[in-house]
């Protein structure tokens, strides 16, 4: 290739990249920030149109008892179609504040809502529903309310602690405790004066110690708690309060 040749290349080269840079500018692929290396017109930005918000909010309170989230769903569905709803629960129990919060897709739908239901009897309740303007929504009023509380069973967990296994310490707390309300039940008897003699709970005092060493260890729930040494030393003084036993009697018999 000769010099002419290269030349001609070089003419034909620049002249595409000057042709496709011009028709970037006034095309429509040119960016909206662009600016000329050369000073000329610039493209404008396009101007961005603010979204109105068509949706509208309400407040509906005094909300009885049975009519939560899927009933309200059914009911207030007739006036138009429900975007969000969301009804205050108390995070630990998960029952319901009997007040909550609507949106609808249109304004105007919750508007005629409003005028419709606002002292409703319902159930014994009147409700109480109001339209809370856009600029009124707080931002964190739609946070979780898709969220399903699963309230904690106290009736499980009370059957659990008045079931579980006690130990014998526990055992005369609780025997204890029991005959301290029992003997201010009698005081508060006699200073009202009336003559009523009330049932003992326990016939028989607790029993001793080492009578009921025996029975401890036996069960499996002794064996899984204490340890072989702790059933060595009671298993030994067991031993001995026998052989006490036996020989006082021995000589009880020999005196006789």
């Amino acid at each position: 290739m000769g010099a002419k040749a290269k030349k001609s290349l070089k003419k034909k080269m620049s002249k595409i990249s000057s042709s496709s840079s011009t028709k970037l500018v006034n095309g429509k692929q040119a960016a909206a920030d662009f600016l000329p290396l050369e000073g000329g017109p610039a493209r404008k930005l396009p101007e961005l149109k603010e979204l109105k918000n068509k949706s509208g909010v309400l407040y509906i309170g005094r909300i009885p008892h049975g009519f939560y989230e899927e009933e309200m769903k059914a009911y207030f569905s007739q006036f138009g179609t429900i975007k969000r709803l969301r009804i205050a629960r108390n995070k630990k129990t998960g029952k319901s504040k009997h007040f909550g919060f609507m949106e609808f897709e249109d304004s105007e739908v919750a508007e005629v809502v409003a005028e419709c239901m606002h002292n409703y009897l319902l159930f014994e309740h009147l409700l109480q529903v109001y339209v809370i303007p856009q600029e009124h929504v707080h931002p964190k009023l739609w946070k979780g309310f898709n969220y399903r509380y699963n309230p904690v069973d106290r009736l499980q967990t009370e059957r659990k602690r008045q079931n579980k296994e006690r130990t014998l310490d526990e055992h005369r707390r609780l025997v204890g405790r029991i005959m301290k309300r029992d003997q201010k039940r009698r005081k508060k008897i006699e200073a009202a004066g009336l003559d009523y003699e009330c049932p003992e709970f326990m016939e028989t005092p607790l029993p001793v110690l080492s009578s009921i060493v025996p029975m401890l260890v036996m069960s499996s729930v002794c064996q899984r708690r204490l340890s072989s040494a702790k059933i060595r030393i009671l298993w030994n003084s067991l031993r001995i309060t026998v052989v006490v036993f036996l020989s006082t009697r021995k000589g009880s018999k020999g005196g006789l």
